[in-house]
């Protein structure tokens, strides 16, 4: 079971409060863990005992998705909003300063921590923001036909699928590059994440206009991209090391765009390497 922590936040309106449901286990210093849009925390369980024997984790379930409520009313979901969010989490959670790694909306989540110097480190799976308009458009046209699509299926179709290698190919290879291996359980419970997101659509909606241009100077910065990534090509990790000189960038051989499941001892492998102190100091 989850636990919960609930702080404040400041906004135009006023201050509000929020809850955020998140895991938390191993020791060692603090590795924050942030997911993609329409998915939840559990997507870090192919790696999330790997990482907790160095380091102590904590996976969040991102407002608005998984186990944790929206923003209120009129709090938009935004970079501007949600990065001061998971800055008063961590002060909740008593994390100081913790490393950082993110999934797609969690990467730039992530770099946008990095970048406001709440984080110590950064790694980055396919992190948005990258992208020309025409390839945004195309990823959120897949992100809305996915979602569509979770929200039309009857939940036994989705169980029933979810049972089969072609049938949880169906329901989540526009992510993984081997959807086969994602068990039954956690395939129709990603489908079930994604049409309860409360969260989807104020994000989606947040992030038309993100283009992340910024250096992220004094945080060693890793960029790491699924060479077979069929929603946010991996070609955006070359504009992301543009934009980011000093990052060090990761090709993940045979790797989706979420590729946690795909390779976890060589994802966990990377984010570990890329939370350790450079070499030298």
């Amino acid at each position: 079971m989850p636990a919960t922590v609930s702080f404040t936040i400041d906004s135009p309106s006023g201050r509000h409060p929020v809850t955020v449901a998140h895991e938390r286990l191993g020791s060692g210093e603090p590795l924050l863990l942030l997911h993609g849009i329409g998915h939840h925390r559990q997507a870090w369980d192919p790696v999330l005992h790997v990482l907790a024997t160095e380091r102590e984790v904590v996976a969040v379930d991102l407002p608005g998705f998984g186990e944790s409520p929206a923003l209120p009313d009129g709090v938009p979901h935004d970079l501007e909003t949600v990065v001061p969010a998971l800055g008063a989490l961590c002060e909740a959670l008593e994390l100081d300063r913790p490393h950082a790694a993110g999934n797609s909306l969690g990467g730039l989540l992530a770099l946008d921590m990095g970048r406001e110097k709440l984080v110590r480190s950064v790694t980055a799976l396919s992190p948005a923001g990258f992208w020309t308009q025409a390839e945004r458009r195309y990823a959120f046209g897949v992100l809305r036909g996915m979602r569509t699509g979770a929200r039309l299926l009857p939940p036994p179709v989705v169980e029933r699928l979810s049972r089969t290698t072609a049938g949880r190919a169906v329901l989540v290879s526009s992510i993984y590059a081997r959807p086969g291996r994602r068990s039954p359980e956690a395939a129709a419970a990603e489908t079930r994440a994604l049409r309860e997101a409360t969260g989807f659509h104020s994000t989606l909606s947040a992030g038309r206009d993100v283009l992340f241009t910024h250096d992220v100077p004094g945080v060693p910065v890793t960029i790491a991209w699924g060479t077979r990534d069929r929603l946010l090509l991996s070609r955006q990790g070359v504009r992301a090391k543009d934009a980011i000189p000093g990052s060090r960038l990761v090709r993940l051989p045979g790797c989706g765009h979420v590729p946690m499941s795909d390779d976890p001892a060589l994802v966990a492998r990377v984010i570990l390497d890329g939370s350790r102190p450079p070499m030298g100091s």
